[in-house]
């Protein structure tokens, strides 16, 4: 398993990534997986994170009044 990762083996995968994807593809792949595991990255940060504390907020106003119902249109 160790010997998985030599120059020659690398060389021969970068070849036959560039034959099956071509030349103008590599860029946008290489963006979209660098995209990718930057929002994996964020996700992950965000779920490790503890949540926030709750605080309690009095509210001094009086409380909101439901709007009056509409008028029935005059009929003529």
């Amino acid at each position: 398993m160790g010997d998985l990762f030599q120059p020659t083996h690398l060389i021969i995968l970068a070849i036959v990534v560039l034959v099956l994807f071509g030349g103008k593809k590599l860029p946008e792949l290489g963006k979209g997986l660098g995209e990718g595991l930057k929002g994996f990255r964020e996700g992950m940060r965000g779920f490790n994170d503890p949540p926030p504390p709750v605080q309690n907020v009095q509210q001094n106003a009086a409380p909101v009044q439901p709007p009056a119902p509409p008028a029935e249109p005059k009929q003529s």
